[in-house]
């Protein structure tokens, strides 16, 4: 019997002026451990004349993960940090009881040709860290942990796997994968997983007793110990999940919490204009949606 208890698809959807393919959340599966939303963006070249502007727009009971494979991003923030987001980086903002940030086309590049292509991902706070004080992160390339079995490369993006452990500061036990192959491999990964786990093919593509998977898709496993799969020459995958969360997560917008009563009192303090302002970005931002999509 197959170990793929579920494959989801990209669907195409809209962040301001960008199209994006969502994946997390589906509505058969709306969480894989504590990942509670992903999206993939692009690839997309975008002219001169075109631009990444996600105006200031807020967050609360989530940590988001913004990981490029081309392109840049500047991030603002209403807690203060403003840094430019490169390839192999990873951009950790804690919400926890409300931030703002803006995500934008950095001003050197704004009038010249670019390509975007990245992973923008969600993590759910565990419920006692819900309405913590707000925090971010940066860590650079070179600090992500790294390492090679013959043809295989490994990147432990986020939290703890295979007995490494990433230094982005995440609040509950999960990982982050990558794993990239120059030449057909069987991946057993065995008993090094835990809890839940989702498989993510950016390119390439992946077999399981007999059948092929191509990019734009997630395969979630039945039982992550038992994840085996043979990656074909060029391929690039994302491995991740970890120990689901007790309490049921509910989303409404960009707001994540385990209390629905949360959601409107963050909801109705946005239309307010009741969260912090981010400084040098604080005329436009996104308003509260009319229509929210379940």
């Amino acid at each position: 019997m197959s170990n793929i208890q579920l494959i989801i698809e990209e669907r195409a959807a809209d962040i301001g002026n960008f199209l994006v393919g969502r994946l997390l959340p589906f509505r058969e599966k709306r969480m894989v451990g504590p990942f509670i939303f992903i999206d993939h963006m692009g690839p997309a070249k975008m002219s001169e004349r075109e631009n990444l502007d996600v105006q200031p727009h807020p967050h609360i009971g989530l940590s988001t993960l913004t990981f490029l494979f081309e392109g840049a991003i500047m991030h603002r923030d209403s807690i203060g940090n403003e840094i430019e987001i490169k390839p192999g980086e990873v951009n950790w903002m804690t919400a926890g009881k409300g931030i703002v940030h803006s995500e934008r086309t950095p001003e050197y590049l704004r009038h010249s040709e670019k390509h975007m292509h990245g992973l923008q991902i969600w993590v759910a706070l565990p419920k006692e860290l819900e309405n913590m004080e707000p925090n971010f992160a940066h860590v650079d390339k070179d600090h992500i942990p790294y390492w090679m079995d013959g043809d295989v490369s490994y990147q432990l993006i986020a939290g703890e796997a295979f007995g490494r452990r990433s230094p982005v500061p995440v609040y509950s036990k999960l990982y982050m994968l990558e794993i990239k192959s120059s030449t057909r491999q069987t991946i057993n990964i065995g008993h090094k997983l835990y809890g839940e786990s989702g498989l993510y093919i950016l390119e390439g593509s992946v077999e399981n007793e007999g059948n092929r998977y191509d990019p734009k898709q997630i395969l979630v496993a039945k039982e992550s110990t038992l994840c085996s799969f043979t990656m074909e020459a060029n391929t690039t995958v994302y491995l991740f999940g970890g120990e689901p969360l007790p309490e049921q997560r509910f989303i409404d917008w960009n707001f994540v919490s385990s209390s629905k009563e949360t959601l409107a009192t963050a909801r109705q303090n946005w239309i307010d204009q009741k969260f912090p302002k981010i400084k040098g970005d604080d005329i436009e931002f996104v308003p509260y949606p009319t229509r929210i999509k379940p």
